[in-house]
């Protein structure tokens, strides 16, 4: 099994060219969308949360406070890095589990937005980086999230810089829409097999 990381900055596009590889039969982890699931399901690690950031990460349906969290964690890196440290190895755990479920994959693909920054891409082969033009990705996030300018620019100062994460890349996607994503996925997936 070739463990692929797939990675990029906020409104890269990671989760659309994840989805082209998943049309050609790779399995996908989402890493942050299993964080998210974590942090609600994980008794242990609710307690954690709850310890580091107060009762008001939960709202009384017991979901997530999204808002609450990103007022706390986006002002201060050292409430980031100790949320970081306990989300991280609960989502590590929890792909080992899902790998177990698709060890027959020839190629399976860890989605994570802070794939470098965590660590994590230390356990895979491969890192594929997603890049597109800040201004693109800002537009991006701002239709998406329904979030404004300052808190957009506020996440990307918060994650390395396009080039650090390059650094890391075996493959780089270019998703600035002039070039063919679904191009640039095949020509990924024919090496990662040429390479078995």
């Amino acid at each position: 099994m070739i463990k692929i990381g797939l990675t990029g900055g906020i409104g890269s596009g990671k989760t659309t060219v994840a989805n082209i590889f998943l049309q050609f039969g790779i399995p996908i982890y989402n890493s942050d969308k299993r964080a998210k699931v974590l942090m609600i399901e994980n008794k242990e690690l609710v307690k954690e949360i709850k310890g580091l950031l107060g009762d008001n990460a939960y709202t009384k349906e017991q979901q997530l406070n999204r808002s609450y969290i990103s007022e706390k964690v986006f002002k201060d890196k050292t409430l980031l890095k100790a949320l970081n440290q306990l989300v991280h190895p609960k989502v590590g755990e929890d792909f080992k589990i899902w790998c177990n479920k698709h060890k027959f994959a020839e190629i399976i693909i860890k989605e994570a937005a802070i794939l470098i920054e965590s660590g994590a891409f230390k356990t895979l082969n491969k890192i594929v980086v997603v890049n597109a033009p800040e201004e693109v990705r800002i537009n991006r996030v701002l239709n998406r999230d329904n979030s404004n300018l300052e808190a957009v620019k506020n996440r990307i100062q918060h994650q390395i810089s396009e080039a650090e994460r390059n650094s890391y890349a075996d493959f780089i996607i270019n998703n600035d829409g002039k070039n063919s994503l679904i191009n640039q996925v095949k020509e990924i997936i024919s090496k990662l097999k040429d390479k078995k």
